[in-house]
């Protein structure tokens, strides 16, 4: 399994210009001073506004960065859609381009299906994308897509698939499901990445694989910290500052707090643009985030200008 992408991985932020295009330039000076700051690249996940964006898109964001000497090993690009075949494309097009994984949502529209119905959605991608490189991480985040990720389910693509779907991202921020996703699954090879690094710590202690969170894109290397220092004495420190920074974006409307960081950071205000339905926070939001963030001796050094 030493092949495998462990560790932190951001779900990396998408900048739009004002008319909401895709920015490449700042899309790719962010996921090169992540990967320079130990993150992996888990592009077009939620706090990417991947649902916002199209295949087209992806596919040449994806490209970009690849053009721009990102390291593919560093990808575990968001491929699922409720469509198969924008799943397909998308999933077959990160294969392709040596992707060390990729990140499937569930099909998010229909609600109630069944286990087995999920099972035929990525079994037919699997079968469609043939391609013995795949590696897939289920996604499980079902106070957003509404459609869970079963520990039945695992078992049953796991029983078929073994070396393909070889983990999840578990965002349902309920440490127990985490827990029971590890211990039942772990040990066979089955790698677990919480959604947020509030149970790094406690996860990587059980054999979990890291941690694929929001605020990767705002503290990676205070993250990556907690991840190569968790058996060591500053093991609980580094999770304990780790979790004042998540506490103070997470009190937040996530994605557009974080966007406006970087825009104070950088001074490109164009960062501060999300996709509709999302909105910009507020100046009095912005000025207390800012403080907050201030008093916690923050920053996000060697960012790009």
């Amino acid at each position: 399994m030493s092949d495998r992408i462990r560790g932190v991985l951001a779900p990396v932020l998408t900048p739009f210009n004002k008319h909401y295009e895709p920015d490449t330039k700042s899309f790719i000076n962010h996921c090169r001073w992540l990967v320079d700051s130990k993150a992996g690249l888990a592009i077009f996940g939620t706090n990417s506004e991947a649902a916002s964006l199209s295949v087209t898109e992806r596919l040449n964001l994806t490209d970009a960065i690849l053009e721009a000497g990102i390291p593919a090993n560093k990808l575990m690009p968001g491929t699922g859609a409720c469509s198969i075949t924008d799943a397909i494309a998308l999933t077959s097009h990160a294969v392709k381009n040596g992707a060390s994984g990729t990140l499937m949502l569930p099909p998010f529209y229909f609600k109630g299906v069944s286990d087995h119905g999920l099972f035929n959605y990525y079994s037919e991608i699997i079968e469609r994308v043939a391609n013995d490189k795949l590696r897939i991480y289920l996604y499980h985040i079902p106070q957003v897509s509404g459609v869970p990720i079963t520990l039945n389910l695992i078992e049953m693509l796991r029983k078929k698939y073994p070396n393909i779907v070889v983990g999840a991202k578990d965002s349902s921020g309920d440490w127990s499901n985490t827990e029971a996703m590890i211990t039942n699954f772990g040990k066979d090879g089955f790698d677990v990445f919480p959604g947020s690094e509030s149970f790094l710590l406690k996860a990587l202690k059980i054999g979990g694989a890291g941690c694929i969170s929001a605020t990767a894109n705002m503290n990676p290397a205070g993250i990556n910290a907690i991840y190569e220092g968790w058996n060591q004495e500053q093991g609980e420190a580094l999770q304990s500052y780790a979790d004042v920074i998540r506490k103070i974006f997470q009190a937040l409307p996530m994605i557009p707090a974080m966007k406006r960081y970087v825009a104070e950071v950088t001074g490109n205000q164009e960062w501060r643009v999300v996709r509709p339905p999302l909105t910009e926070i507020d100046q009095a939001t912005v000025t207390k985030l800012l403080s907050d963030l201030s008093d916690a001796k923050f920053s996000m050094p060697n960012y790009p200008k």
